[in-house]
C-alpha cells in the first residue's frame, strides 16, 4: 500500500495544471493569502477522500478474497486502464495539434480533465490579467485543477489502509504531503521572497504551459500501467 501510495502522491505532485493555476492565483492581489486558501481547500479535497474511504472501511482491509476486496481491486485496474487510455488519447491529440501546426497546446472538451485544464486556465488568467479574484474562487480552482482520476486511484489503494497500525497514519500523512508538496515549496517560496517567487513561477508557468500535455501523457502512462499490472497481479495471484 505505501507504494503505491507513493507512487501516486508523486504523479499528482508533479502533475502541471494545479501548479500552473496556483503561479496565476499568487500573482494576484494578496496572493499569499489566496495561494494559502488554494493550499487548504487541496489538502481539505484529499483529507475528506481519505475520511470517507476510512469510514466505509472502518479501519479495516478487507479479506483478500472477499467481494469488497475484489471490487476495490477491480476498481484499481478500471482507474489503471483509464489513465492508460487517457494518456494515449492526450499523445494522438497532442501529435495531430503539431501535425497541424497548432504547438503543443491540445483542446479536449470530452475529458473531465481537460475541461478542468481549459477551465482552470480560463478562471486563473482571467483573476490574472484582472488582478482580482477571491478566495473562495481560489478555493473553487483547487477543487476544479485536482487531478480526480489519481485521486481516486488513491482512495482505492486507502482501502487496504489498517488503522490499527501507526504506520497507516504516518503513511496517508506522506501522501498528502507528497501529493501538496510543490505547491507547498511554491507557498514557502511567495512567503521569503515574493518579487522574485512572483517573476519565476509566472516563468515556469510559461515553460509548463508549453510542456505540460508531455507530462500529462507520460504521468498518466506510468501511473496507468503501473496500476494496471499491480491489480492484474492481486487479481490473478
Amino acid at each position: 500500500m505505501v507504494l503505491d501510495l507513493m507512487l501516486i502522491a508523486l504523479a499528482i505532485t508533479l502533475y502541471p495544471l494545479p501548479l500552473m493555476a496556483f503561479a496565476l492565483v499568487v500573482s494576484t492581489a494578496r496572493g499569499v493569502w489566496k495561494g494559502l486558501v488554494f493550499i487548504l481547500a487541496w489538502l481539505a479535497c484529499l483529507v475528506a477522500v481519505i475520511a470517507v474511504v476510512l469510514a466505509v472501511t472502518d479501519g479495516q482491509p478487507p479479506p483478500p478474497r472477499s467481494p469488497p476486496g475484489v471490487a476495490g481491486l477491480a476498481a484499481k485496474l478500471a482507474i489503471g486502464v483509464g489513465l492508460v487510455f487517457y494518456g494515449l488519447h492526450r499523445r494522438r491529440l497532442m501529435r495531430a495539434g503539431a501535425a497541424a501546426g497548432q504547438g503543443p497546446e491540445v483542446r479536449d472538451g470530452p475529458s473531465g480533465r481537460a475541461t478542468g485544464e481549459a477551465t482552470g486556465k480560463g478562471t486563473g488568467e482571467a483573476a490574472g490579467d484582472r488582478g482580482e479574484g477571491s478566495f473562495w474562487a481560489s478555493a473553487g480552482l483547487a477543487v476544479l485543477v485536482q487531478p480526480w482520476g489519481m485521486v481516486a486511484a488513491g482512495a482505492t489503494t486507502v482501502l487496504e489502509a489498517n488503522t490499527s497500525q501507526p504506520a497507516t497514519f504516518v503513511a496517508l500523512f506522506g501522501f498528502c504531503l507528497l501529493a501538496s508538496a510543490s505547491l507547498l515549496a511554491a507557498e514557502l517560496y511567495i512567503v521569503f521572497a515574493p518579487e522574485v517567487a512572483q517573476a519565476r513561477l509566472l516563468r515556469l508557468r510559461g515553460w509548463l504551459k508549453e510542456h505540460s500535455q508531455q507530462a500529462i501523457v507520460v504521468l498518466c502512462l506510468v501511473l496507468g500501467l503501473w496500476l494496471t499490472a499491480k491489480s492484474l497481479f492481486q487479481l490473478t495471484g
